[in-house]
C-alpha cells in the first residue's frame, strides 16, 4: 500500500483523539458527557471502575489498523489485554458495530451518553472485554490466551488477517510467550496471517515490565530467536506506523512503544487504573479531570461526528 497522506493523518489523529475522550468518560461520568457545563460532583459515577493506563496505545494501534485495512473485509483485530474495553468500546461505538448488538448505542450523542453511562454499570458494558463484544474471541480477564487463538482462528483459511496486540506485561506468561511457537505450525498457504503486535509501555499492575527494562538489542534478538522480524514504531506516528505495515517481511513482529497513560493528567498518568480516585468528593481532582477531558476538545465532537455545522472544526 502506499504512504499515508494528509487526509488520512488527521482522520487518525481525530480518531484517536475521540476514543481517548471517550475512554475517560466512560471511566468517569454518568452525566455532562460532552462537558456542555462545568463538572459537578453530581456528574462523576459513584464508583470508579476500569483500566486507562494501556487505552492511549490501544487506540493508537486501533486506528491505524483500520485505516490500513478498512477495504479488508477478512481483517480481525484481537485485543490481548482486555483490561483495555473502554479503548475498543469506544471505537466499537464509532463505527456502528455495537448498534448491531444493542439499538441503544447508536452513534450520535444521545449512543455517546449511553455507552458512557453505562460503561461498569449494573446491567450495562463490563470493564472487561466479554463475549457479547463484536469480534471478541478472547475473554478479557485473563491475560496471555489471545495469540494463541489468532493462530486458532488462522487455522485452514488462508484469506483471514488477524492483527494481535498483545501487552508487555501479557508477554511475560508462559502462555504468551510460548504461543510464539506457533507460528512454525502455521506455515504454508493453508493458513491466514497473524500480525503480532508488542504494546511496550514498560509497566503493568504490579511494577515494571520485563520486556520495558530490555535493552532493544535484547528485544529483538528475543524476537528473532522465535523466528520472527522485530519491527519498531515509536509513538503514534501514523507515517511510521503505515511503513512498518508496509513491510515486505514474511514474518514481521511489531514493537509499539508507547508511554503508559499518555495524555493523561500530570502525576496520575502512568496509573495502570484510575488515574484519579476522588474526583466526587475532591474540588482539586475534579478540576483536573475537567481540564483533562476538554484538552480532547470534546466540543467539536458534534460537528465531527454527529453532522451538525460548528465553527473552527479541526
Amino acid at each position: 500500500m502506499s504512504a499515508v497522506g494528509i487526509a488520512e493523518i488527521e482522520e487518525i489523529k481525530r480518531r484517536i483523539r475521540i476514543c481517548d475522550f471517550l475512554v475517560v468518560a466512560q471511566l468517569f461520568l454518568q452525566d455532562n458527557f460532552l462537558l456542555k457545563r462545568e463538572l459537578t460532583y453530581d456528574d462523576i459515577k459513584p464508583r470508579l471502575l476500569g483500566h486507562w493506563g494501556t487505552c492511549h496505545g490501544i487506540n493508537v494501534a486501533y486506528a491505524n489498523l483500520k485505516n490500513y485495512f478498512k477495504n479488508d473485509t477478512d481483517f480481525s483485530f484481537v485485543l490481548g489485554p482486555g483490561h483495555g474495553f473502554p479503548a475498543l468500546n469506544a471505537n466499537l461505538w464509532l463505527d456502528g458495530e455495537l448498534a448491531k448488538i444493542d439499538p441503544k448505542a447508536t452513534v450520535d450523542e444521545e449512543g455517546l451518553n449511553y455507552i458512557c453511562r453505562n460503561f461498569s454499570w449494573p446491567d450495562g458494558f463490563p470493564s472487561h472485554a466479554s463475549p457479547i463484544t463484536p469480534g471478541v474471541i478472547t475473554e478479557g480477564g485473563e491475560l496471555g490466551y489471545a495469540l494463541a487463538n489468532a493462530y486458532g482462528k488462522c487455522l485452514g483459511h488462508p484469506e483471514k488477517t488477524i492483527a494481535v496486540l498483545i501487552g508487555d506485561g501479557e508477554l511475560e506468561t508462559a502462555t504468551a510467550i510460548d504461543s510464539l511457537n506457533l507460528k512454525n505450525l502455521l506455515n504454508g498457504n493453508n493458513n491466514g496471517k497473524v500480525l503480532p503486535i508488542l504494546h511496550l509501555n514498560g509497566y503493568k499492575i504490579s511494577g515494571p515490565t520485563i520486556y520495558g527494562r530490555k535493552s532493544e538489542r535484547e528485544l529483538n534478538e528475543l524476537i528473532r530467536g522465535f523466528g520472527f522480524t522485530p519491527i519498531w514504531i515509536n509513538g503514534g506516528n501514523a507515517e511510521d506506523f503505515r511503513k512498518a505495515l508496509n513491510t515486505e517481511e514474511i514474518t514481521p513482529f511489531y514493537i509499539l512503544k508507547t508511554e503508559k497513560g499518555y495524555g493523561g493528567p500530570n502525576r496520575y498518568h502512568m496509573a495502570h487504573q484510575i488515574p484519579l480516585k476522588n474526583p466526587k468528593t475532591d474540588t482539586n481532582e475534579l478540576k483536573i479531570l475537567e481540564e483533562w477531558l476538554r484538552s480532547y476538545r470534546p466540543e467539536e465532537f458534534l460537528a465531527v461526528l454527529f453532522g451538525k455545522e460548528q465553527e473552527n472544526v479541526q
